[in-house]
């Protein structure tokens, strides 16, 4: 099976794709930083949430990342600091960073239709006081994502506003959505997940959050 897609009409020209769009305006290219400004620091503080993009040799991946508070710590104006928290140790992110340090980061606030965006470089450590510095609830991180900030920018709130995204969250799980049992039984033919895994899943993330 060829991996590369061939729909119909593909553009595989920069020029004639930027003949299509046009130029960007003087605020999506002046909202551009190589660093935390005042008003990105502030945002990034204020944020439980990101999703966390890295490279590696089987491709890409895109990875959720949340805490209590701010969801990654600012060291100073070009670095951030990700505890990796407790989760299912497959470390796609980890492995990948080894592999190539790129990385990016999209920022949510709930309730806010502006994202950030953070494009850098990023190195694993499991420097002992550094993961202790970090600790939460006791637990301390058993690693610690550090990342060299390369570009700052906000991304507008168009797609936010067509999602209608905290509107629909506040209506809670929408029906029909599989669960996380009914998913992991569909992938393993069955032989994982179900509603056992469902059954015990919320205690069981309850106790293991850090």
């Amino acid at each position: 099976m060829d991996p590369y897609p061939n729909p119909p009409g593909k553009v595989d020209d920069i020029a004639r794709l930027e003949a299509l769009y046009g130029h960007p305006s003087a605020p999506a290219i002046a909202k551009e930083a190589d660093h935390l400004t005042p008003a990105y620091r502030a945002w990034v503080e204020a944020s439980p949430f990101f999703a966390l993009g890295t490279v590696g040799p089987d491709g890409l991946d895109v990875s959720p990342r949340g805490d209590a508070g701010s969801c990654i710590f600012v060291r100073d104006e070009r670095t951030l600091l990700l505890p990796d928290r407790r989760g299912n140790n497959r470390i796609d992110s980890l492995r990948n960073i080894l592999a190539d340090p790129r990385v990016a980061c999209m920022f949510l606030i709930p309730g806010v239709n502006e994202a950030l965006r953070i494009n850098g470089l990023a190195a694993v450590s499991i420097d002992p006081g550094l993961c202790a510095e970090l600790a939460r609830e006791g637990q301390a991180p058993r690693s610690v994502v550090w990342i060299s900030i390369r570009a700052v920018y906000f991304q507008c709130a168009r797609s936010l506003l067509r999602s209608d995204l905290w509107a629909q969250g506040a209506l809670g799980r929408p029906a029909g959505v599989p669960t996380p049992g009914q998913m992991i039984a569909d992938a393993s033919l069955g032989r994982e997940g179900g509603a056992a895994y469902d059954a015990a899943l919320a205690d069981r993330q309850r106790k293991t959050l850090w």
